[in-house]
């Protein structure tokens, strides 16, 4: 990577999983803004699901989700009711038989409901919503819960996709992060899961994180590529002790400095090259196929909240706590806090905290965002035909003397190098004022 690419990669700017950002949404918007979207759904058009469970056994360091510590079976009981009843209350205000099309599993540690608490759930919305055959079933996993019992169990559910938390091998590192983890549990969960007939398998890794190196991370991507996994996602750590309590027992002097991050960003992209992978936008590689990379190849890669998909569907319902739903119109998000989702949802009630909505010029910078993330390029013809841009696209002559952007009539593209930092030329399109860059994450 060029000094040039370094000195933008250094930039804090969103991961742009959405847009706008949830740094954007306000309490201006909630449950009359939720109810109308809901009732206005095209019921021919299939839905993705997403539920959030936001319990583990215990906390990583480094961890910035939604999530916290589960010390009671009875409370994470109480969580599962409450987010069966959010799905009776919202399929109520729904205006006919909706499908899914797509349903992922994600927290926390979804596995902690148990397999008995998953079926229930899984029971409640197929009383509720029409299954379309041959769905995507998704959850997420900690390797280290997963047993003989849960994976068989998940077979039964009908999950065929399963996303392995294994972030890094390295001993050191897991020491420094609070996830000690031995790869042996990594191994034993991809060979339970494959045995018990789940055989799409994604891996999450995590690079900046302290006592990390190159020479580590190039040796975690080999003995990860050895395993065969269909995808991997590999995300740069967000280092937020303001926001995120368990982040201030990180020993500060041990992360990896910004040129560093750069050159690790570089050796996972290296060596998954090396060992066949496509590389799928910024962060996800994939086998050559797998059906994330046909979609980047076809140009049908779409980003939402768990990052690269194939997924194109316009509606994605959230449930659980801080769960987001994406609407035509708009963006909402449930409570965060857990005791506070759950009495709402007991009350009666649905239980968004904010949100924001989309007017038809958000949505054609949302398209436009989308393009350079997905496809590095935008055709604003296509993404964003009634937008003259004509503040942003002076704003990316400098982008383009740096070599990092070609612009040829309304067609921006990302060069070569550009590909690196591509966040910040999406930035340029984002209408939004952002003084406070702590808010968000490196560039690399």
């Amino acid at each position: 990577m060029n000094d040039i690419v370094r000195n933008y990669a250094r930039l804090q700017v969103p991961r742009y999983t959405s847009y706008p950002t949830a740094a954007e949404f306000t309490t201006a918007v909630g449950v009359a803004d939720q109810k109308r979207w809901l009732q206005g759904l095209d019921t021919s058009e299939a839905v993705s699901v997403y539920l959030h469970v936001p319990y583990c056994r215990e906390l990583c360091l480094y961890c910035g989700c939604n999530t916290k510590k589960a010390l009671r079976d009875d409370v994470i009981a109480g969580y599962r009711v409450a987010l069966e009843r959010e799905i009776a209350q919202v399929s109520d205000a729904v205006p006919g038989p909706v499908r899914i099309a797509r349903l992922h599993w994600g927290g926390g540690t979804p596995s902690i409901l148990g397999a008995e608490g998953l079926a229930s759930v899984m029971q409640v919305l197929r009383d509720r919503f029409v299954f379309d055959a041959g769905f995507e079933h998704a959850i997420e996993l900690d390797p280290r819960y997963v047993t003989p019992a849960l994976a068989e169990g998940l077979q039964e559910l009908g999950i065929n996709r399963a996303s392995l938390g294994v972030q890094d091998v390295n001993p050191l590192v897991q020491v420094a992060i609070g996830r000690w983890q031995p790869m042996q549990s990594v191994e034993a969960a991809v060979t339970r899961l494959r045995d018990a007939g789940i055989r799409h398998l994604n891996f999450d890794l995590i690079y900046g994180l302290p006592v990390q190196t190159t020479t580590s991370l190039r040796k975690t991507c080999e003995i990860v590529a050895a395993l065969q996994p269909d995808r991997i996602a590999c995300y740069g750590y967000a280092h937020m002790p303001r926001l995120k309590a368990n982040q201030r027992r990180i020993d500060e002097s041990t992360l990896p400095g910004v040129e560093e991050r750069i050159d690790q960003a570089g050796i996972i992209a290296e060596e998954f090259l090396r060992q066949g992978f496509l590389k799928v936008g910024i962060d996800h590689f994939a086998r050559p196929g797998d059906l994330l990379a046909r979609a980047a190849a076809a140009g049908g890669l779409h980003r939402n909240f768990q990052g690269y998909t194939d997924d194109g569907r316009e509606t994605l319902i959230g449930f659980g706590a801080s769960s987001i739903s994406r609407f035509r119109d708009g963006y909402v998000q449930n409570v965060s806090d857990v005791p506070s989702y759950v009495r709402a949802i007991t009350g009666g009630a649905l239980a968004p905290a904010r949100g924001c909505r989309l007017d038809a010029a958000e949505r054609q910078r949302a398209r436009t965002i989308e393009s350079l993330m997905c496809q590095f390029q935008a055709d604003l013809d296509v993404t964003a035909p009634d937008l003259a841009f004509d503040e942003e696209l002076p704003l990316l002559q400098p982008l383009v003397r740096d070599g990092l952007v070609q612009i040829d009539g309304r067609v921006v593209t990302a060069t070569e190098a550009g590909r690196a930092v591509v966040r910040v030329i999406a930035a340029v399109f984002d209408s939004h004022t952002r003084q406070d860059a702590a808010r968000f994450s490196k560039a690399v």
